[in-house]
């Protein structure tokens, strides 16, 4: 796009300059990603308090995983057809309700309900992906592929800053009183939504110049093309890896005798290095091909999760691999929306991204529900540790037949 093109697209936001959207958006990453990241820290005193089984607790998060993944390509649709504030202020409520309703479940319908059905949909509205298919349509070009990073990485400092202040808030106020003080800051994404309002309709067009397109041929386009179907296949064994961790790893360091502060600085470093991971990859998504990117990413996983379940357990090697893993996080993210914003512009990149990353949170579903019955089975996580490495490895070979260029662009003949 031309230096003139995107002073046209930056001018149509009117007095939001790019820098302050990509700081609300990040915002809102931030306080959308951190909650969620540390409901594992929950389990325990939850499954206590109501003597249930892990199983209870953890099939909840996983239809909280399904929904985020069903309602991402709705949600996004409707973001990319009559703009992302509404959506992002409606998904805000609904999660901030979810934690509320969670703080006072007592029953398992009501904790399906709430940790569920309402902050699988709030997050749905109100994650980064809907933050992502903004940014893609009011930031110039050049902006995007660090945009996305940067967003990816807000919601891993959300993470971050989530897990040692959660423990810390559970220590001295209770477990209930924490998710309601997560609750009442969730609403802080509704002031802050305004700054990522997008334009409507027809008037959300890519960067080049393409004929109208509408929902279905837009899905028909995506998933007729076959580097979209791998990338989308691929993204599964990202949302598998990521739930399992988030979920099950406290409860695992603790069965391997570490106490729960390591759990919490387990997941804040992964959370804080994941911000180097993120903006890295998305430094790199404009420099050199996405399919290497992320075959990479997957192919370093399998290997740390391989080596780190290998080795006696302790703070020293937990720490590294939080680390590695922190790295390799969502590290995913910018190059996986990087590639459906190339080969499919920005018109409808929130729906599409939202449809790959439905194939994330199908894996997120399983790895979250497998964890929790796979360990009330047989007492131990071992099993669901090596399908996560199986699935790293068909990963890293499903992304590297992708071709990075725009649908319905022919290939270039050899001379």
């Amino acid at each position: 796009m031309s230096m003139q093109g995107a002073m046209i697209r930056v001018s149509s936001v009117g007095r939001r300059t790019p820098l302050f959207i990509v700081i609300c958006g990040c915002a809102i990453a931030l306080l959308s990603f951190g909650p969620r990241s540390s409901l594992g820290f929950f389990l325990t005193p939850l499954s206590q308090a109501n003597h249930w089984g892990r199983d209870t607790f953890a099939f909840a998060i996983a239809i909280q995983n399904l929904l985020w993944g069903v309602g991402q390509p709705l949600a996004g649709g409707i973001a990319d057809r009559f703009g992302a504030t509404r959506v992002l202020m409606a998904g805000a409520l609904a999660y901030a309700l979810g934690l509320a309703l969670m703080a006072h479940a007592t029953s398992v319908g009501v904790l399906d309900l709430s940790a569920g059905v309402l902050i699988g949909l709030g997050l749905s509205g109100c994650s980064f992906n809907l933050v992502i298919g903004a940014f893609g349509k009011v930031l110039p070009a050049e902006w995007r592929s660090l945009a996305f990073g940067a967003g990816t990485a807000a919601g891993s400092f959300g993470q971050f800053l989530y897990s040692p202040i959660g423990v810390a808030l559970m220590d001295k106020f209770g477990w209930h009183e924490a998710l309601l003080i997560f609750a009442g800051v969730t609403m802080l994404i509704l002031p802050l939504s305004l700054a990522l309002a997008t334009p409507r309709g027809p008037a959300a067009t890519p960067a080049v110049s393409l004929p109208p397109q509408s929902f279905r041929q837009a899905m028909a386009e995506a998933f007729g093309h076959r580097s979209y179907v791998l990338l989308v296949l691929g993204f599964f064994t990202c949302g598998f890896q990521l739930a399992f961790v988030t979920v099950h790893l406290p409860s695992y360091l603790v069965d391997r005798g570490l106490s729960t502060e390591i759990g919490g600085w387990t997941l804040a470093t992964i959370g804080l290095f994941n911000i180097i991971g993120s903006l890295t990859s998305g430094y790199l998504g404009n420099r050199i091909p996405k399919r290497y990117i992320l075959s990479t990413i997957y192919a370093m996983r399998a290997l740390s999760i391989a080596v780190f379940i290998s080795l006696p357990a302790g703070p020293i090697t937990t720490i590294i691999f939080a680390a590695v893993t922190g790295l390799l996080w969502l590290s995913t993210v910018p190059p996986t929306s990087g590639l459906v914003a190339l080969m499919f512009g920005t018109r409808w990149l929130a729906m599409l991204f939202g449809f790959a990353f439905f194939s994330h949170q199908v894996g997120g579903f399983l790895g979250v529900w497998l964890g929790g019955v796979v360990f009330d089975a047989y007492g131990s996580y071992n099993p669901v540790w090596w399908l996560s490495v199986f699935f790293g490895v068909m990963s890293a070979l499903i992304n590297l037949p992708i071709v990075e260029r725009p649908a319905g662009e022919p290939a270039l003949s050899p001379a």
